[in-house]
């Protein structure tokens, strides 16, 4: 090959171009020191020995778009939301307050107002379920008292019921009635007397 020119290689002891036949499809070849080079042509890819193909078309550059929301700046028990890229900050709904300062309406029975208790976070009357049938619910100090109302008794808890009617006196038998006396005469307590005009009568005809 030294003895031809340096596009040329010796073959068959000709000096001939070695590119024809050496290169891929779609390939280009350059002849370096007598050496076939292969390259894909400009605007394609891939083995140039074997096939070159087209680049593919260029993807769209991808927009990164951030959530304001992502992290959540608003603090616990809040909820986010993205208005126009800023992120909007509100309490749930169950909360009270100011985000990032969301808190239960309560979390300990003081506080509530004292006839009310602090039950799954919010102030409520603490009485319905607490007592029995029949009873009645005064709250003292968040805590509900049961009692059974006027007339009841039995468990404030469980029920109550009509009081019983009070034990009726005994009835004792009246010796007098009927009066054992007989005719004109008077019963006090079992003991009979003649009646006063009849006593004198008896006395009257004794003496004469």
């Amino acid at each position: 090959s030294s003895e031809c020119s340096l596009d040329k290689a010796c073959v068959n002891q000709k000096c001939v171009d070695p590119c024809p036949g050496t290169c891929g499809t779609n390939a280009r070849c350059n002849v370096n020191n007598h050496s076939p080079i292969c390259s894909c042509q400009s605007g394609y890819t891939g083995d140039p020995f074997t096939r070159c193909y087209p680049n593919p078309p260029p993807k769209d550059t991808e927009i990164i778009v951030r959530d304001p929301c992502v992290p959540s700046p608003c603090g616990p028990n809040a909820q986010c939301r993205n208005i126009n890229g800023a992120p909007s900050c509100s309490c749930h709904a169950t909360y009270i307050g100011t985000p990032p300062n969301c808190r239960p309406e309560c979390s300990i029975n003081s506080e509530c107002p004292s006839n009310q208790a602090c039950i799954n976070e919010k102030c409520r009357d603490p009485c319905p379920g607490s007592c029995g049938i029949g009873a009645r619910c005064n709250v003292i100090n968040h805590t509900p008292i049961c009692t059974c109302q006027s007339g009841y008794t039995g468990d404030p808890f469980t029920n109550c019921y009509p009081e019983p009617p009070p034990p009726r006196e005994p009835v004792r038998d009246d010796p007098c009635n009927p009066s054992p006396c007989g005719a004109n005469a008077q019963c006090s307590n079992g003991v009979c007397t003649c009646l006063p005009e009849y006593l004198r009568r008896s006395v009257s005809g004794m003496s004469t």
